[in-house]
């Protein structure tokens, strides 16, 4: 029988020492704490349990306890036990088996239920458990993040499993779908040209909270915020899931790829009184979650959950005991697993107090902000949440950056052909001056998006103007109804090559917008190659060819797959990506952006108006843009380049067939107009004369 002693409150979690391991766990309420250990995920009871005596083994709201002979690989949870009291929010249940909030690896049984977890009785069949694990082992040879600037990067945003599951990714059946997958494709990411991937959430979540008969694909309801998803993983230890997660951000790494992760710290996977009970709900429900009080005569009653997030409940995110853990939790994917930043799901929700209100400091956010462990990571808020909270361009701190749904919006509207969307385009392609100016923000406070995981993809904002969402079972009433789409004049996917071909211009007007306008572009996976999801636009329960990306489709769609290659690889060398000091801010101040019409210094800024071209002069080169989102031919006057400068070559006509539509062309010699065909987009560049 090992020894046990009272062990430290200190460090959270499972911690290895040289005799074992000491156990902490943070619960205010509970009268009785339990630590069970078993020798397998599969056990239907514990091999031992070690029932903490509170005058040994608790400090304040901690218990903590030492188990000598314990080592990496043992499993473990925890059983708090105290009053069950919804309406003053306490939901301890002695049955239920709890993970440890900080734990560093999971074990999931063969026999995990959602459901069973949800009703009364022990779930100790059913319930995931956590996994100590020694985490100074692995060998990083020299591997750190990469702290690449904003201004030299480009977001490829991805799925793991969506990534490479398809049989016509290539990858070996053993490997589909999993970290080592990804890895076997990075040569594919490096020759596209992006500099970053923003992996859908890779913290271990539930896949069974879906509609019956259908997965949690998207894994937006996080289980544990320090374990890398087992499902992910083509091993099959939980120590060896480590590993392979840690592989792949080398690798990654290696071919200059950062990795950013896209987390979910506004709710769990506990869902609201109703859900299961796993970890956060059996451990002290009223710090860890918001809760709603509604009145009566004997007072305040908390029985229900907050939700701001649209998902069952809402984390607490500025109680202290969560800030530590969210804290924490960021500081570990940065420290031990080498992370290069992080897309912060819902980012407004942490902006609530405990009771929901907005707050002009939330303490988490400017811990964040402020941390030295997160300084030279990434930050990106989706700076919004579930309940209409919008926080674009009034984001917290110096150091976020921003998802700019008002880019989203009004880029689409335009490329659409839309009226009165000149101006709004105009703002949106040089850094929306109307919507960061005003705090000064750097144009790279904007993440520049026309896709993303949540909602069409590029080739169905062109093919669909009805969402077709039945196959998630919901009657089709879920996903946005309002998406700024058009059809190009038929419903869904046709055989006519007319429609083909304006599809196919659209597209690429799209990205050359995305990819040249001034911020960070961030690209959504296999729009570069025309993904479909026959007019899905909220696939999150659609682990199946709706949502994976189908390789075959690289080589139907060369054309455009060559036309984002060739546009991220020029976007790299503009002046401001070849100068690290150089800012998009530094580009604008420079350079007197003169606006044009179909005549030079003439723009036509009314709400009839549907083109628009600007010129930007720099000191060795000048570049000519046109945008014409009308349904018929405009003539355009070219201004005059300098007489030290050769003539205007086009770089981009998006009217044109592949190859010709983009890449360096003939010089437009005495040529005083361009004519630029029915919704198409022109790139033009004029370079200075060497001497000599």
């Amino acid at each position: 029988m090992s020894n046990i002693s009272s062990g430290k409150t200190y460090p959270l979690g499972a911690s290895i020492t040289s005799e074992g391991v000491n156990f902490s766990v943070h619960s205010k309420s509970c009268s009785r704490m339990d630590l069970l250990l078993f020798d397998d995920a599969d056990d239907r009871k514990p091999a031992r349990v070690i029932k903490l005596d509170p005058a040994k083994h608790r400090t304040f709201h901690y218990w903590h306890v030492h188990v000598d002979g314990l080592k990496s690989g043992q499993i473990y949870a925890f059983r708090a036990h105290g009053p069950y009291d919804p309406d003053h929010g306490l939901r301890f249940d002695g049955e239920k088996v709890l993970l440890d909030p900080y734990g560093r690896a999971i074990a999931v049984p063969k026999a995990f239920n959602r459901v069973a977890c949800g009703r009364p009785g022990d779930s100790t069949p059913y319930a995931m458990k956590s996994v100590v694990a020694d985490l100074s082992t692995y060998d990083w040879e020299g591997d750190c993040p990469l702290y690449r600037s904003f201004n030299k990067t480009m977001i490829y945003e991805m799925h793991v499993r969506g990534f490479t599951v398809d049989p016509s990714s290539g990858v070996g059946e053993e490997k589909r779908g999993t970290y080592a997958g990804l890895v076997e494709k990075i040569p594919y990411l490096q020759e596209l040209g992006i500099t970053a991937v923003e992996l859908l959430p890779v913290f271990q979540f539930d896949p069974q909270e879906a509609p019956v008969g259908l997965s949690n694909y998207w894994g937006y309801n996080p289980m544990s915020f320090f374990v890398p998803h087992t499902g992910y993983a083509s091993a099959a230890s939980p120590l060896a899931i480590l590993d392979e997660f840690r592989d792949m951000v080398k690798a990654l790494h290696r071919a200059g790829i950062e990795v950013i992760l896209d987390v979910v710290y506004n709710h769990t996977a506990e869902g609201n009184e109703a859900g299961p009970t796993y970890s956060f709900k059996g451990l002290e429900n009223s710090a860890y979650y918001i809760l709603d009080g509604h009145f009566d005569h004997s007072g305040a009653q908390r029985s229900q959950y907050a939700n701001y997030s649209g998902c069952g409940n809402t984390l607490n995110g500025n109680h202290s005991v969560v800030r530590r853990l969210i804290l924490s939790s960021l500081r570990y994917w940065v420290e031990e697993m080498h992370v290069d930043g992080f897309r912060f799901d819902l980012a407004s929700v942490l902006s609530r107090d405990i009771n929901g209100h907005p707050q002009a400091n939330p303490p988490i956010l400017w811990d964040i902000e402020t941390d030295p462990v997160l300084s030279g990571t990434k930050l990106i808020a989706e700076a919004w949440d579930a309940a209409g909270l919008y926080q674009v361009g009034n984001f917290f701190g110096d150091h976020w950056k921003e998802w700019n749904g008002h880019f989203r919006d009004d880029v689409r509207a335009f490329v659409k052909g839309d009226s009165g969307t000149v101006g709004t385009f105009a703002k949106r392609f040089l850094g929306s001056p109307d919507i960061y100016e005003h705090r000064n923000r750097e144009p790279e406070q904007s993440i520049n998006f026309v896709t993303s995981h949540d909602g069409y993809t590029m080739n169905d904002l062109v093919t669909y103007e009805g969402k077709y969402n039945e196959a998630n079972k919901e009657s089709n009433r879920d996903g946005h109804n309002e998406n700024v789409s058009w059809n190009c004049g038929v419903e869904g996917p046709t055989d006519d090559p007319e429609i083909e071909r304006l599809r196919t211009k659209q597209i690429k007007n799209l990205f050359t917008i995305n990819v040249l306008a001034f911020g960070v572009p961030m690209l959504l996976m296999g729009d570069e190659m025309r993904r479909t999801q026959n007019g899905n636009n909220n696939a999150y329960c659609q682990d199946n060819e709706i949502s994976w990306l189908d390789w075959k489709l690289l080589e139907k769609h060369a054309g455009i797959h060559r036309f984002v290659k060739y546009l991220l690889d020029y976007r790299k060398r503009l002046p401001e990506r070849a100068d690290p000091h150089l800012t998009l801010a530094n580009v604008i101040s420079l350079s007197q952006v003169r606006w044009h019409g179909r005549e030079v210094d003439c723009p036509d800024w009314s709400d009839q108006s549907h083109s628009i071209a600007f010129t930007i002069p720099a000191a060795d080169r000048w570049f000519h843009l046109i945008f014409n989102t009308y349904w018929k031919p405009i003539e355009f006057e070219l201004p005059q380049v300098p007489d030290h400068f050769h003539p205007w070559k086009r770089m981009i006509d998006t009217d044109l067939p592949s190859p010709h539509d983009i890449g360096e062309g003939a010089p437009l010699e005495n040529v005083a107009s361009y004519l630029v065909q029915s919704r198409s987009s022109v790139v033009l560049l004029a370079d200075r004369k060497r001497l000599g």
